[in-house]
């Protein structure tokens, strides 16, 4: 049996659990392969926005519901902070499902002593304004994106490659939408910055990250539908993005090496 990561904090966000686009497998993957002291659902980890439109509540879909809630059972702090897809939990802020703590956003303390605020970060919206290019990307366009990333990974599988992610690459290359997600990330500093803390984790945007900005550590969790990543703290306190399809294709190649008799 393979030996589970230990680790002091995770944070995950943006599931998109019910959609035909959620790397639900992958997230299962992960969970089944890690434990930790606590455990913080940072928002959209059930689309109820698009699952009228795209539904698809697989299996492995309530596998991850489940984990989730057997690690509580098990010890581990679970705590959800609902996002906008998900925004229907919000008016349970404050009360348990299942053991799981429900609340709106918190302060969480590293090992080394930084506080740090962990919000899902559509709050940030109202002060990055989004021009036509992403609009349309965040609809219709980011559907199409999608699909023809469906498309490409099944082909690169077939190959033998590991994951890609065509939007997470487009958001690096496309101006507008670099020039966006630098917004979001200056907005969320800025608000970590107002609180006197020193850093901000959240998702929303799908692009894990994890840098200063202005002596301010912006964290972002990324996302279990192009990316899958998810944001540890180590027992020293150290902070980590883990890219879990990467991880995963080496382990794979790991255990296809066999010893060659002498």
């Amino acid at each position: 049996m393979m030996r589970k990561s230990r680790f002091r904090t995770i944070w995950i966000s943006d599931v998109h659990l019910g959609v035909k686009s959620c790397k639900a497998e992958f997230l299962l993957d992960f969970l089944r392969s890690s434990d930790c002291d606590q455990l913080y659902l940072v928002g959209d980890i059930v689309d109820f926005w698009y699952m009228p439109r795209g539904r698809r509540w697989l299996d492995s879909h309530n596998q991850v519901l489940q984990n989730l809630f057997e690690k509580s059972n098990n010890g581990t702090r679970v705590v959800y902070i609902p996002g906008n897809h998900d925004e229907l939990a919000r008016q349970y802020a404050g009360l348990f499902f299942g053991g799981i703590e429900i609340l709106p956003h918190l302060i969480h303390e590293t090992a080394d002593g930084r506080r740090l605020l962990v919000s899902h970060g559509d709050e940030f919206d109202n002060a990055v304004k989004c021009g036509r290019l992403l609009e349309w990307i965040g609809d219709c366009g980011y559907n199409f994106l999608l699909f023809a990333n469906h498309i490409i990974n099944f082909i690169r599988r077939r190959l033998n490659y590991p994951y890609w992610s065509l939007a997470n690459f487009l958001k690096q290359h496309i101006g507008g939408i670099a020039d966006y997600i630098a917004r979001f990330e200056q907005a969320a500093a800025h608000e970590a910055a107002r609180q006197n803390l020193d850093g901000i984790i959240c998702g929303h945007i799908h692009k894990p990250q994890l840098r200063e900005i202005g002596g301010i550590l912006y964290c972002n969790d990324g996302d279990w539908v192009e990316s899958c990543t998810a944001l540890v703290e180590h027992q020293d306190g150290q902070l980590e993005i883990i890219h879990w399809t990467e991880r995963t294709v080496i382990m794979l190649q790991e255990r296809r090496v066999r010893p060659i008799a002498a």
